[in-house]
């Protein structure tokens, strides 16, 4: 969530992943508690206004100079805004110095990862399968923590039942590192981490080969498809098609709204559709299950078992969006596929979670939104001065 205060950059408007953290890295180590509670309600607010329900935060980014309560921060804004909420307890471990890609200023010592994750995990989590609240463990990346992290986050996770996550097979260069870092591919490394399996969900998941996804199928590893990012960062097309064909569980995800750059569900939902058809065909991926993919699928992989469906017993989320406007009009043989192949404005009329109406005619019901944008923009300005001046943190 605290990339929505650095997006549009012009420094990294057009570069790949790896530069592109590289750069930010050195804005991202400015934030602070105010950040992550105004970066939080931001991202929330774009995604509840845009039909999202449910969602999870991989918040990976601990600056040395922030003390307080990340996951207590996040948690604070998705109550104030009445979102359904499961962020990752995050961490890096594996700074410059010791061959991993951040720097010094933004990682951990294992020892602080496992303690905070642990204070998280019986701090917040609720096990039900319509909590308002859960915590799930998240190592970011394989070329930003070491394996013996991921291993022990692992342990950690599976002793108190909650779902793990990472990012895998985003990019060439992702590959190239495992290789160069350990002498395998990145799913063997996650084997050897014990950090694949019913539990887990990758994001991206776009280079796996034929291998891995007869891997991934026979340990019903979950996936997190974010096409904009992907996109946008030129990394390339996840095999979702084939995924599902197989059984693999796949969601959808706006990723980072640094390299989105929006948290708008309903345009990545829409992105999701169109994207596996440059690919595979007009056929392949249509409206209905790009739809299962971002209810049912993220309600799935995150292990909310009573969240997804219109069903009597089941969550009471709902978004409601009118289709008798102009850019709706001539669509209405079929008025919910009209939602992803015809609008420009993605935006719900009512959206209700856990039986509240937290959007109401198309506004915020939690907070002021012209408060909240000049707020960010604000912080946003800060932290880039900040980086700017190379202020020591």
């Amino acid at each position: 969530f605290y990339q929505t205060l650095t997006r549009n950059h012009p420094a990294v408007q057009n570069a790949k992943l790896f530069d592109w953290l590289k750069f930010l890295y050195e804005v991202w180590k400015y934030v602070d508690e105010d950040a992550i509670y105004h970066s939080s309600l931001l991202a929330m607010a774009e995604l509840m206004k845009t039909g999202c329900t449910l969602t999870t935060d991989h918040h990976y980014l601990y600056p040395r100079s922030f003390k307080g309560d990340l996951m207590g921060l996040q948690f604070e804004a998705a109550d104030t805004l009445g979102m359904r909420f499961s962020p990752t307890r995050g961490s890096m471990s594996l700074s410059k110095k010791d061959g991993g890609l951040p720097p010094d200023s933004v990682v951990q010592t294992e020892d602080e990862i496992l303690r905070d994750s642990e204070r998280c995990i019986k701090t917040y989590h609720d096990s039900a399968p319509d909590a308002m609240h859960k915590i799930a463990l998240a190592p970011c990346s394989p070329f930003s923590v070491t394996k013996n992290l991921m291993k022990d986050t692992a342990a950690l996770g599976r002793k108190y039942g909650v779902r793990l996550h990472t990012h895998l097979c985003e990019t060439y260069d992702e590959a190239d590192f495992c290789q160069e870092m350990y002498g395998m591919r990145p799913v063997q490394l996650m084997q050897e981490c014990n950090l694949i399996g019913e539990d887990v969900w990758y994001a991206h998941g776009i280079h796996f080969n034929d291998e891995e996804l007869k891997i991934l199928q026979e340990t019903k590893t979950h996936i997190a498809h974010c096409p904009s990012s992907n996109m946008r960062l030129g990394s390339g097309i996840c095999r979702v098609k084939e995924m599902l064909d197989m059984g693999i569980n796949v969601a959808v995800a706006v990723d980072g709204s640094a390299s989105n750059d929006s948290s708008d569900m309903l345009a990545e939902v829409r992105q999701a559709m169109l994207l596996q058809r440059v690919r595979y065909g007009s056929d392949a991926l249509s409206a209905a299950q790009a739809f299962t993919m971002a209810t049912e699928g993220g309600a799935k992989l995150l292990n909310f078992g009573k969240v997804g469906r219109l069903e009597k017993g089941w969550a009471a989320d709902l978004a409601i969006f009118d289709v008798s406007t102009l850019p709706y009009a001539g669509s209405q043989s079929d008025p919910v596929a009209s939602l992803l192949f015809c609008g420009t404005n993605h935006n719900t009329d009512y959206t209700i979670i856990n039986g509240k109406v937290v959007v109401d005619h198309g506004q915020l019901v939690g907070y002021d939104e012209m408060e909240l944008a000049q707020k960010a923009n604000a912080i946003s300005k800060r932290m880039m001065d900040q980086a700017v001046r190379g202020e020591i943190v």
